[in-house]
Parts: C-alpha cells; sequence; structure tokens
C-alpha cells in the first residue's frame, strides 16, 4: 500500500485579477521528507505557502494533510490542523512585547493552553537546542541582531514538536557565516522531531544543506523536482540558469 504523502498540493491555481501566480501547481512530500521550493521573486513560493496555511483560498485544487483535504476547512477544523504546524518566518517575526522565552512558548501558552512555568521550561529547552543559554530567556528581542532573533524563530518554531514546519527564506538578511549556522541548526533540530519541512528560499547554498529534494516553481508550477544531488545535471535549462545566477537563459526571455 502506497504510504499517503504527509503534505500534498494537486493541481492548485490561484490569480490576483488577470495576474496569473499559481497555475496548476503539483507537489508532495513524505513524511520526514526536506524539501526546498527554489524560484526567483514573484514566481508565488509565498503565494504557495498562503494557500497551504489557509490565509488564501486557492481558485482550484486540492491542499492535503495527511490525506485530509484542507482548502475548505474554517473555524475549528482548521486550527485543528494548523496545531500541525510549525513556521519559521523571513523576518523571524518575534513579538517584541514578550521576552525571548515568552516568545517561544507562545504557541504552548496561547493555542495549547499550557501553564506558564511549563512552557517556559520547554521554551529554555528549545532555546538550548538552537544555542542558545538561560541567561537569554528574559532578554528583549528588539535588542537582539538578526541570527539571533532567526534562532529564536526557530526555537518557537519547533517549540511545539510540530510534524511539519514551513521555512520562509530562512537565511535572508544575515551574513553567509551565520546563514550557514542557521542552515545547520535548522538540519539538526529538524531531524531530533523527524518533522517533514517545506522551506521556500532563492539561496542555494541553504537549499543544498538543508534539502532532501529540490522543487522549481516557475510559470505557476513546478517545472522540475528531483534529489539534491541531481541538480547540477539536472538537464533544465531554467534550473541550471538559477542555480549558477546567469544572467543569459530562458529567464533573461523574459527582461523587458
Amino acid at each position: 500500500m502506497t504510504d499517503t504523502p504527509r503534505l500534498e498540493l494537486i493541481d492548485v491555481h490561484k490569480s490576483f485579477g488577470p495576474k496569473v501566480v499559481l497555475n496548476g501547481l503539483n507537489l508532495a512530500l513524505s513524511q520526514g521528507e526536506s524539501v526546498v521550493v527554489i524560484g526567483g521573486s514573484g514566481t508565488g513560493k509565498s503565494v504557495m505557502l498562503k494557500c497551504i496555511l489557509g490565509l488564501l483560498h486557492p481558485d482550484q485544487g486540492r491542499i492535503r494533510i495527511d490525506g485530509e483535504d484542507t482548502v475548505d476547512l474554517r473555524g475549528t477544523e482548521r486550527e485543528r490542523i494548523l496545531t500541525k504546524f510549525g513556521m519559521l518566518f523571513q523576518s523571524a517575526a518575534l513579538f517584541d512585547s514578550l521576552t525571548v522565552w515568552e516568545n517561544v512558548a507562545f504557541g504552548l501558552i496561547e493555542g495549547a493552553g499550557m501553564e506558564r512555568e511549563a512552557a517556559r521550561i520547554i521554551a529554555i529547552d528549545k532555546l538550548a537546542k538552537v544555542g542558545m543559554g538561560e541567561d537569554m530567556a528574559e532578554a528583549d528581542p528588539a535588542g537582539l541582531s538578526g541570527g539571533m532573533r532567526k534562532r529564536v524563530g526557530l526555537a518557537r518554531a519547533i517549540a511545539t514538536e510540530p510534524d511539519i514546519i514551513f521555512f520562509d527564506e530562512p537565511t535572508t538578511g544575515l551574513d553567509p557565516i551565520m546563514g550557514d549556522i542557521i542552515n545547520n541548526l535548522i538540519t539538526e533540530c529538524v531531524q531530533d522531531l523527524g518533522a517533514t519541512t517545506l522551506t521556500i528560499s532563492h539561496d542555494m547554498s541553504s537549499a543544498r544543506t538543508i534539502a532532501d529534494r529540490v522543487a522549481m516553481l516557475y510559470g505557476g508550477k513546478i517545472i522540475w523536482a528531483g534529489g539534491v544531488d541531481e541538480i547540477d545535471n539536472c538537464g533544465n535549462d531554467f534550473v541550471d540558469q538559477f542555480i549558477h545566477g546567469r544572467e543569459d537563459g530562458p529567464f533573461a526571455l523574459e527582461v523587458t
């Protein structure tokens, strides 16, 4: 019997007026798999993610979590699905009105209704997993560097031990050394949880580090997908131009 994908998008379409963003997107992630979706700015990576999270409603198609259609779920049924998710936002999206540990524990306290002291213990444990000591627990997020904010965001993403974690451009705004540190932390934390992960990124260094499989989004659909070890010799001209950052290639045809 075929294993049910943990996350599956089937013929997903999304337009904004005359602008077609997703045009028959198909993608499936297996349990424990790390998939990175690459593509240039404006190709629909963020729209895809928002459709999965229920922030946008697809015009057509199915989005399934553990085999369950989720597109039309609302209220408590949507909340039930969201408890399976963790998320590291592009800008970390920390609450500056909360301390570091309160940010990490936010989903535990507000989502799961956990008592504050129990949530604080878990938060400190997750902070340790991203290389931050207990002395940082009471710190003000506004005073943290970009790399430290990403660490706190990662600790928050794993705090509820979710089944599926989404990473939105996890290395944006970081220098190459800090970017490499974050990539390695992501890999270690995800392996510890056994979570399935979907990352959207244009950073090939990040993709090569954290991906089991890479998929390229272009023209509103996945035009190539394969193992990270296959990407350099995939034979797709769009992928080849993108991963090497070349000016000349099929993308150049659309430059006006």
